[in-house]
């Protein structure tokens, strides 16, 4: 059976969640799930802290704890893009994974730490069986075009909006 290709962009929460909650659901058929955080590094979200503990579940972090600049990236963050990517490349070789998440991934495009041809390469390369999910905003054109299932996220309202601060357990 193949596998298939997911993407969760949009503007609207939910991306890294929904990708979560998939994990978990392959975790709950025994299968095994790698989860790769592009332009991610800090060590307070939930699933980081979980992670250590999910039997089959192996997340790795591939950016730093701040935030990257759109119009002046700093070279590390393009270095640990590229880091991530050769980690997803080095997955799919190994093919022990049933499903690999790549979070962020369509935003390390879109700041340009990454190409969309090394994207589109990677995914020509992924085990035929392998279910592969791509998440973030401003998804190319080119990433959804290959994608079985595109979800996008629209936001309608956030509470930040209001003034309501970042809840543990909610927005990380």
């Amino acid at each position: 059976m193949s596998g298939l290709i997911l993407v969760y962009t949009g503007n609207g929460k939910g991306k890294t969640t929904a990708s979560l909650g998939l994990s978990m659901r392959a975790l709950g058929h025994n299968q095994t799930v790698g989860f790769l955080q592009f332009m991610k590094g800090s060590k307070n979200y939930g699933e980081v802290k979980i992670a250590a503990i999910l039997p089959n579940f192996t997340l790795v972090q591939s950016g730093q704890e701040s935030f990257v600049s759109y119009e002046n990236p700093d070279p590390i963050d393009i270095q640990m893009a590229q880091d991530g990517l050769e980690l997803a490349r080095r997955w799919f070789e190994e093919d022990n994974f049933d499903l690999i998440v790549l979070d962020e991934i369509l935003v390390a495009v879109a700041f340009k730490l990454i190409s969309v041809e090394q994207v589109l390469d990677l995914v020509r390369k992924r085990p035929p069986r392998l279910n592969l999910v791509m998440t973030g905003r401003y998804a190319a054109p080119e990433i959804m075009e290959i994608a079985d299932t595109v979800t996008e996220m629209t936001e309608q309202r956030h509470a930040y909006q209001r003034g309501v601060e970042a809840k543990a357990g909610m927005e990380f």
